[in-house]
């Protein structure tokens, strides 16, 4: 009987040896190989991430934009959330005042993701900046720009806003020159037109978007003289009748000619603005003559001046 013990001890592991007993039982249920241990309650811990060193902006890509009836430049680039300046870069040979459906534009990845400088102005002096009211409540502002250099400067636009009493911006838009080109030593006036004037204590503010100068020898071009200019101002003093003619010196004919008029009050205070777009193409054979009505804003007009763009 002392020997049982050691009996039952030997049964014991023998039966631990034996696998799986035939009752199909669930006996053992780990794999083999398999290492059982205890694992303590799930509890919520935080997940520590590691600090974000470098962030991975995506390759900066363009593609084309099919210009339709009413767009501008302004519009476009605001519709794809890049500048225009970035825009007007990208498409250096784009007219603004004579953006034609169908047009093909080049629209550049966005201005926070292409890291790329855009084009810098060149620093035209604005010489003034004034407003003057309608009758029905709108209001036009004009910004008067001076070209100093001794070259054109093409693509000209400017930001208008409206500034309250406390200098608080109550309008903004962006315009465009009513010509594609400034000549060296000429001004010329950007008009804005507010429908519906928010204050009438407002004052106009200007900054510059885009003035590019022209490189020498650029052909898109032509050199005009204007010749026998002359300003008839009516009885009231709010308008005048300009003429004279357009003198190409070049051997190119040119088919689009535009004049620009721009009349002042005897402050010198731009005042009222007009272009003139030729019917009939303009050659070194045959000038073209203009005769126009130009009209004042404000008060009497004491002169007017005048510039011409031709282009092939």
């Amino acid at each position: 009987m002392r020997n049982l013990p050691s009996a039952w001890l030997l049964l014991f592991i023998l039966a631990a040896c034996g696998g799986a007993p035939p009752d199909g039982g669930a006996a053992s249920t780990i794999p083999s190989g398999a290492l059982a241990y205890q694992t303590a309650t799930p509890s919520l811990t935080p997940t520590v991430l590691p600090a974000l060193t470098q962030v991975f902006l995506p390759t900066p890509t363009t593609f084309l934009y099919t210009v339709v009836a009413g767009d501008t430049l302004g519009a476009i680039a605001q519709r794809y959330g890049i500048s225009l300046e970035a825009l007007m870069a990208a498409n250096p040979g784009v007219q603004p005042t004579a953006l034609s459906v169908g047009t093909k534009l080049t629209i550049p990845s966005g201005d926070q993701l292409s890291g790329e400088p855009t084009t810098t102005p060149a620093p035209l002096p604005v010489l003034q900046a004034r407003c003057w009211p309608e009758a029905s409540g709108g209001l036009w502002c004009f910004a008067l720009l001076h070209n100093a250099y001794g070259e054109a400067v093409e693509n000209l636009s400017a930001q208008f806003a409206l500034l309250g009493a406390d200098g608080q911006e109550l309008a903004s838009q962006t315009v465009f020159a009513m010509l594609d080109i400034l000549p060296p030593g000429e001004s010329m006036p950007l008009a804005a037109h507010f429908p519906d004037s928010p204050d009438a204590q407002v004052r106009p503010r200007v900054q510059l978007l885009t003035a590019i100068r022209l490189l020498p020898g650029d052909t898109r071009y032509l050199p005009v003289l204007l010749e026998n200019t002359l300003v008839d101002v009516g009885a009231s003093g709010r308008t005048a009748q300009v003429s004279g003619r357009v003198v190409l010196t070049g051997p190119n004919p040119a088919g689009t000619l535009w004049v620009l008029a721009t009349a002042y009050d005897s402050a010198g205070s731009v005042i009222g603005v007009r272009r003139w777009e030729s019917p009939s193409p303009l050659t070194a054979e045959a000038p073209v003559a203009f005769d126009f009505l130009v009209s004042s804003l404000g008060p009497a007009i004491a002169r007017v001046t005048f510039v011409a763009e031709a282009r092939p």
